[in-house]
């Protein structure tokens, strides 16, 4: 009857969210579970029969609803009677001495193993091979210390392109699967031939390039090497030359007046790239930095430097580094290479964000108009795949620029 009356007030009243009862703390226990109840059975009459007709639903909700932790449930009574009913002494006394024999039995196949191991490493020691006592102890409590540093160390900020660093490491890599294999293998076919199909590698890259051939994909696909085999070793070394020239040219003016908003603010954010990372920290890698930004801003007077392009270096000058490491990118000093390697690596850099940034130029143009129109698709396609989320957004007046702006800005690079 109870539980029937609960389903009628729930149809009737499907907006309510719940209730609240009184709970008890460890001064003012409920020492009798069933007078308490009849007393807030009568409390709520009395209190019910006070009011008026017009009651409000949340009190007729609380009166005809109970929580499921509530000490004097009825249908907890009902179970408690059918198990005092149901529960025998003798099934009670057989279900203990079954526990206790199944204990004794896993003590004794412990102890069977321990002789084992025992006996193992006595045969270790005749073939002089010894195991110290304590290396045995560290072997034992190996798996408790490991999740007692995991709990007690404080977690490190998630930061995207630490997976990125990560994934250029060469040491610790796992065993390559057969199609992992075989998509390299793809590749390399692809890369060595004579012109490469460039609409075939950019479907194959879809999926993630493998690592060993990131750098050379990432400047074909950028366009910054050409298709043509034959050429790309010239069009490098041009390119190379033509961006040192351009810093030769350009890069003294960063103290005249004109451009002095320009390099102050290069030189403000440089420092706030990936601060965590010990790699963009270093003063070498910070000036790399400087230079790539000020003659990128200095050759596109359209939009100049905006705030965010700082980030669409650092991918392109981790995949180039990593050509000639192979060790942990992420603290990797980089004074250790060559003059001729750091600038390589500066040039290629400067040339592939320069390449990127001439498709989405308009993102950084006055008002972003590139942006805007971006937000508004994602807007689209949003209301379309998920209503419900573009209704809730709508509904509480969130705009999609307020959360996305930084996703294009950056292209998801925070």
């Amino acid at each position: 009857m109870a539980s029937e009356n609960r389903r009628q007030f729930w149809k009737r009243n499907s907006k309510v969210p719940g209730s609240i009862q009184q709970v008890y703390g460890a001064q003012h226990p409920p020492f009798d579970s069933r007078p308490h109840k009849n007393l807030l059975k009568e409390g709520s009459k009395m209190y019910t029969q006070s009011k008026s007709k017009r009651a409000s639903s949340f009190h007729e909700f609380a009166k005809s609803t109970s929580d499921a932790w509530d000490i004097g449930d009825d249908e907890e009574e009902e179970f408690m009677s059918v198990a005092s009913q149901g529960l025998n002494s003798k099934v009670a006394m057989a279900t203990a001495a079954q526990v206790i024999q199944n204990h004794n039995k896993l003590k004794d196949q412990t102890g069977e193993k321990m002789h084992q191991s025992e006996s193992i490493d006595e045969s270790k020691t005749n073939g002089k091979v010894i195991k110290s006592n304590s290396e045995v102890q560290l072997s034992k409590s190996s798996g408790r210390i490991t999740l007692q540093k995991q709990q007690s160390l404080p977690s490190r900020p998630v930061i995207p392109l630490v997976a990125r660093i990560s994934d250029q490491n060469a040491s610790g890599a796992p065993t390559m699967t057969i199609r992992e294999k075989s998509r390299q293998e793809k590749f390399r076919q692809l890369l060595t031939s004579a012109h490469t199909d460039l609409e075939e590698l950019r479907k194959y890259s879809w999926s993630g390039v493998p690592r060993e051939v990131r750098s050379v994909t990432w400047r074909l696909l950028s366009g910054y090497l050409p298709a043509n085999m034959e050429r790309r070793e010239i069009t490098l070394q041009r390119k190379r030359e033509e961006y040192f020239g351009f810093i030769e040219q350009y890069y003294d003016s960063r103290n005249e007046e004109h451009h002095q908003d320009t390099y102050r603010q290069i030189h403000i954010d440089i420092p706030r790239t990936n601060p965590l990372i010990p790699l963009f920290q270093q003063p070498s890698v910070q000036e790399i930095f400087e230079r790539i930004l000020f003659i990128w801003a200095i050759r596109h007077p359209a939009s100049g430097y905006v705030q965010g392009i700082n980030d669409l270096v650092t991918p392109f000058f981790v995949v180039f580094l990593s050509e000639h490491v192979e060790e942990d990118v992420e603290n990797f000093d980089v004074t250790n290479l060559s003059e001729a390697v750091q600038r390589n690596i500066e040039a290629d850099s400067f040339w592939c964000m320069s390449k990127l940034l001439d498709g989405i130029q308009d993102n950084y143009t006055f008002a972003q108009p590139g942006i805007q129109k971006k937000v508004k698709a994602l807007e689209e396609l949003i209301s379309r795949i998920d209503e419900q989320v573009h209704i809730h957004f709508r509904k509480y007046e969130v705009e999609y620029l307020q959360f996305a702006f930084r996703w294009m800005n950056n292209l998801l690079m925070r």
